[in-house]
């Protein structure tokens, strides 16, 4: 098996810290499953992210009480876990959200004064 290119690398790391909040960002526009939340992270451009990875997310968050669950019968398949915000969830969006975005603009300080642009 030949490594990841440097890119595919560095972007699983620093979305493997921010994946959390993305999905809570995803959530706070109405509930959603599993494989739904995968494709709005990789038509966001994050990549491709595996079930092994999103599902410890969504139990962690579960069992934090930011995000809730309910099976529901699928109308073509198999029942489907819907995922929805709690109203704790939304205040750990908004809270986290600002933080990390206040964090963002003062490592793209940093590499603007570095030269990238």
């Amino acid at each position: 098996m030949s490594p990841e290119p440097p890119d595919v690398a560095r972007r699983g790391q620093w979305l493997r810290g921010l994946l959390d909040i993305c999905v809570l960002a995803l959530l706070a526009s109405g509930e959603s499953y599993g494989y739904e939340l995968t494709q709005a992270l990789e038509c966001a451009g994050l990549g491709q992210v595996q079930g092994g990875t999103l599902y410890p997310v969504l139990l962690r968050l579960e069992r934090a009480g930011l995000i809730e669950a309910a099976w529901r019968a699928g109308e073509t398949g198999p029942a489907r876990k819907y995922y929805r915000l709690t109203a704790a969830g939304r205040h750990e969006l908004g809270a986290g959200g600002a933080a990390w975005l206040a964090f963002a603009e003062r490592v793209g300080g940093i590499l603007r004064e570095g030269g990238v642009e």
